[in-house]
């Protein structure tokens, strides 16, 4: 119907509002059309709280009935932490419900517009699907996977190189390329990165320079327990929670860790380090939709050769080093068809750098 794409635009819009917050929920926006006028509009901004539909359906008001309705997901229709949505739209008197996209949880899928629709209430779904399976790549991916969305970011010159030969690498990249790096952190579930990096970086790996009203998750992979209590990671660890992945959680310096606040989780592969597709369900059972993984040029490689990673970030400073590390430690590949293919998404100047955003061929 006319208007239907504009109306669904202006949901996904407001769905956005809620990218750094909804997790372990998905981003879902609604908007309420009678006669032609918005008569309500809401967003879901926080797990636990009120979903969409009902703040728009009480911005609305008794204009609701007989209106249209415009949800970027399938209204649910199971009782969660809050009353299922599907009744909400049915109690308001709404005539008619638009959904961009089928709920990929299995609770949920399909159920929630058959409700709508033995209620009498017109359905219609798939009105700007892409675009809503894109602000919930995360949430699809481990509902229907059981694992999250991985996005591998790294930053390195026009040559490749990532760090020099003794490791320094700070910074390649400019601020604007930092502060943007920080916004695609924001809106993860959980950061990862490898015991290398921690140290020889020292990081914090919590969102800075942003107004976060939460701190993702940050996972390091430390095989053989060799992180230090006195990291930085552990001063922030009251806001931030950390979570060691290693081969054994029993070894000697398990309790120093234990101690000053870091959760240890053993998943040893038979070679004696971390199971990494183990580690990816580990964590969609944990409710992580996006990871962010920022880590050296070793667990980039075991990464990407495990077939972790969905997607890379990558931030290219105009400048050239000549020598040092590169960004995967890969191959070394006998024939050009060991090569990984990728999809460029998206490419964008960002300050002096640039930006290429770029999705494994191997993923969906």
């Amino acid at each position: 119907m006319a208007g239907d794409h504009q109306h669904m635009a202006r949901a996904l819009r407001l769905a956005a509002r809620g990218l750094w917050t909804t997790s372990p929920n998905p981003r879902v926006g609604c908007v309420v059309v009678r006669d032609g006028k918005v008569v309500g509009e809401g967003w879901h901004v926080k797990a636990g709280e009120p979903h969409a539909e009902v703040h728009a359906l009480r911005a609305a008001g008794e204009s609701a009935r007989g209106a249209t309705a415009y949800v970027t997901l399938e209204p649910c229709s199971h009782h969660g932490r809050t009353p299922p949505c599907a009744d909400a739209l049915i109690a308001a008197g709404v005539a008619r419900v638009v959904t961009a996209m089928k709920d990929p949880n299995p609770l949920v899928s399909g159920n929630g517009l058959a409700r709508l629709a033995a209620a009498g209430i017109a359905t219609e779904c798939g009105v700007l699907e892409a675009d809503a399976r894109e602000l919930n790549i995360g949430f699809v991916s481990r509902m229907t996977r059981g694992r999250p969305w991985v996005r591998l970011k790294t930053a390195s010159t026009l040559d490749g190189v990532s760090a020099l030969d003794n490791g320094v690498s700070q910074w390649i990249t400019g601020p604007a390329a930092r502060r943007d790096g920080h916004r695609w952190r924001a809106r993860a579930c959980a950061v990862l990165s490898g015991i290398g990096t921690v140290q020889q970086d020292d990081p914090s790996l919590t969102v800075r320079d942003l107004a976060a009203t939460r701190q993702p998750l940050r996972v390091i992979v430390d095989a053989r327990l060799a992180l230090s209590p006195k990291a930085r990671l552990f001063a922030d660890i009251e806001r931030s929670p950390l979570l060691v992945v290693c081969a054994d959680a029993e070894a000697p310096a398990a309790r120093a860790l234990r101690d000053a606040g870091a959760e240890l989780l053993a998943l040893p592969n038979d070679g004696g380090k971390v199971d990494l597709p183990a580690l990816m369900q580990a964590l969609g059972a944990r409710g992580i939709n996006e990871l962010h993984a920022e880590s050296g040029h070793k667990l980039n490689g075991s990464l990407l050769r495990e077939e972790c990673v969905d997607e890379l970030l990558m931030y290219v400073a105009p400048t050239v080093l000549g020598r040092g590390m590169g960004l995967f430690n890969l191959g070394p590949f006998d024939t050009l068809a060991q090569r990984m293919d990728v999809d460029v998404r998206d490419i964008r100047a960002v300050g002096r750098d640039w930006r290429i955003l770029a999705r494994l061929r191997q993923r969906p």
